[in-house]
């Protein structure tokens, strides 16, 4: 069994997912018009939730705790989790094919990865399926950027393109890996 990995992001039309102190001021707050833009089928679909530190301390910032599923927080140091989570959320330190083998030990077969320094490692590992990114017609100039440095193309097939009235616009896309299937995990 292959995990697959999926992305579910919201990033300005220069690509920065937060501004460069990590502020999310700019995303509009809570669901537009009741609209929530394919967020609670999308979490239908996946087992675990696997984000990086910083995302983690930015979604301790919103107040509540807003997932249903068992999330998992990539990290090279000691975490505090607050007590009311310690059934909900667990830190690991794994390299992303290292987490990959975990959860599918657990029987996993979807992942929503989030928080850009998550996203691009999986990227550069090749670990990436699909990404719904969705972008907000504004520019920043500068932030923390969803995509960094790759080593070569990658490549993407465009699943589906959504537009709404609020201007946001989704894509749904494939990654092509080539020759470098995941197959070799």
């Amino acid at each position: 069994m292959t995990v697959k990995i999926f992305v579910y992001i919201a990033a300005s039309i220069d690509g920065f997912i937060a501004r460069k102190n990590g502020d999310l001021d700019w995303l509009p707050a809570g669901e537009e018009g009741g609209e929530d833009f394919g967020y609670a089928e999308f979490m239908s679909t996946v087992d675990y939730i696997v984000m990086g530190r910083n995302t983690f301390e930015k979604v301790l910032t919103f107040g509540g705790w807003h997932y249903d599923k068992k999330v998992i927080v990539l990290t090279s140091r000691d975490l505090d989790i607050p007590p009311e989570l310690a059934d909900k959320v667990e830190a690991l330190h794994l390299s992303p094919r290292e987490l990959i083998h975990e959860m599918e030990r657990r029987g996993a077969k979807s992942i929503y990865l989030d928080g850009g320094v998550t996203i691009q490692r999986f990227l550069r590992e090749s670990l990436v399926d699909e990404m719904i990114i969705t972008t907000i017609p504004i520019l920043l100039g500068e932030g923390l950027p969803l995509f960094g440095k790759l080593e070569e193309d990658v490549k993407l097939e465009l699943l589906k393109s959504q537009s709404f009235k609020n201007g946001f616009v989704q894509n749904k896309y494939r990654i092509l890996w080539g020759f470098q299937d995941k197959k070799s995990r």
